[in-house]
């Protein structure tokens, strides 16, 4: 029996008092006690009369899982994923407090998470409180979870709970996590993302008097990688230029973020370090890439050499077509809700890697168009009607992906 507009109402007004109390938590990196996060979500488990469990992959970082078991369990289940940390703030820049999840005239509610991704999570436990109220029984179980450290790139959470044991029962066979919002009424939907490298150059060289014109010197070396870099930067540049169906995470990015060395103004110094950060297109030979890189510094000069900061492996995209049900489920339910989806690659880096990598398909996505994008940006906000219509949004999704048929046989 469909709900009355007055348990409409109400649920709209508990959804938004449930988002902006999740967002006056103030999980900010570094260095999150999740004490409370884990405490809210106990009571929205409580409200919703779901079981809930808090798994400890690394101590102080704990992993928090809700769970609606479906009409048939034996089928593989789905992840609903958020995290629960967000990037720091700088607070003298903000109109209101970060962590107030104040409300202007407009319905905009500010606060750190509220695109990033606070949202989603509480849109995915509002979604479900509504589909329970309407005496929907999904197929499949639903697990919703909440994990930690996402923003610092999520090694002691999703990265090392998949190879778990407490992940392995979960028996997930599609997951979702987080998009990004779009400034037009197209919303991004994420099937890939480019694998991160990290690269500490050391250009070590011959230390000396700055008033000479000593050879083989660090500068030299650091001149010619950066020249390098540069000018395949430019050229990423032009290919986006060239072409306005592609986004960012279609191509390779390099960035200079980082540049260390030298003891005083007159002392040509004994060593300089460059940090580069590389998104890497999933199109892009890995090898062939790495090769080229060694190549420039070798070409540099004599002894320099790279110190991995991070290099993940490149991981196969989740599939948009029809050996994916999970996605024809999801793309039908889309277009019946009229929905303007563009498929695109992530340009940086979600939990969603993770999920990739243990071989589950897995889409980001978030359901805020009509937005601006200010995920780690000052003045994070996202409108209450916007987050309203996104669990409803999220209702029809859960109801196409939960009741895909069992396809085993």
């Amino acid at each position: 029996m469909p709900i009355s507009a007055d348990q409409k109402q109400a649920l709209d007004s508990q959804a938004v008092n449930n988002f902006r109390e999740y967002l006056q938590i103030p999980s900010v990196q570094p260095n999150i006690n999740y004490d409370a996060c884990v405490k809210f979500l106990q009571s929205q488990a409580t409200g919703l009369g779901l079981p809930i469990e808090v798994v400890s992959v690394v101590e102080g970082k704990p992993i928090v899982i809700i769970t609606w078991t479906g009409a048939n369990p034996a089928l593989p289940s789905i992840l609903l994923n958020s995290h629960m940390d967000v990037v720091p703030v700088f607070e003298d820049k903000w109109t209101y407090k970060p962590f107030s999840a104040h409300i202007d005239e407009k319905g905009n509610i500010y606060a750190r998470g509220a695109q990033d991704m606070k949202c989603v999570g509480i849109q995915y436990l509002e979604a479900i409180r509504r589909l329970k109220q309407n005496g929907i029984k999904l197929k499949r179980t639903l697990h919703v979870s909440f994990v930690p450290d996402e923003e610092i790139g999520g090694v002691d959470g999703m990265k090392k709970f998949v190879h778990t044991e407490d992940f392995k029962k979960l028996r997930v066979g599609f997951a979702l996590d987080e998009g990004m919002a779009s400034p037009t009424n197209i919303f991004p939907l994420f099937y890939a993302e480019r694998n991160i490298w990290h690269l500490i150059i050391h250009c070590p060289g011959t230390p000396g008097h700055g008033s000479l014109l000593l050879p083989n010197t660090a500068g030299e070396k650091v001149s010619y990688i950066l020249n390098k870099f540069f000018e395949f930067r430019k050229e990423q540049v032009d290919i986006l230029k060239g072409n306005s169906e592609l986004t960012v995470g279609d191509v390779t990015t390099v960035n200079l973020t980082q540049l260390e060395g030298g003891v005083q103004s007159n002392v040509v110094p004994p060593e300089l370090i460059i940090t580069i950060d590389c998104r890497i297109a999933p199109t892009v030979d890995n090898k062939k890439w790495e090769a080229q890189v060694y190549q420039w510094c070798k070409e540099a000069g004599n002894d320099v050499w790279i110190e991995w900061e991070q290099k993940e492996p490149q991981i196969p995209p989740t599939k948009l077509d029809n050996t994916n049900p999970f996605w024809l489920a999801f793309k039908k339910s889309a277009d019946e809700l009229d929905l303007k989806l563009k498929a695109q690659i992530f340009p940086g880096g979600t939990d969603c890697r993770f999920i990739r990598e243990v071989g589950i398909p897995a889409i980001g996505f978030s359901p805020m168009n009509n937005t601006p994008v200010l995920l780690h940006d000052h003045d994070e906000y996202l409108n209450k009607d916007v987050f309203l219509r996104g669990i409803e949004i999220y209702e029809e999704i859960l109801k196409a992906v939960a009741n895909v048929d069992d396809r085993t046989g």
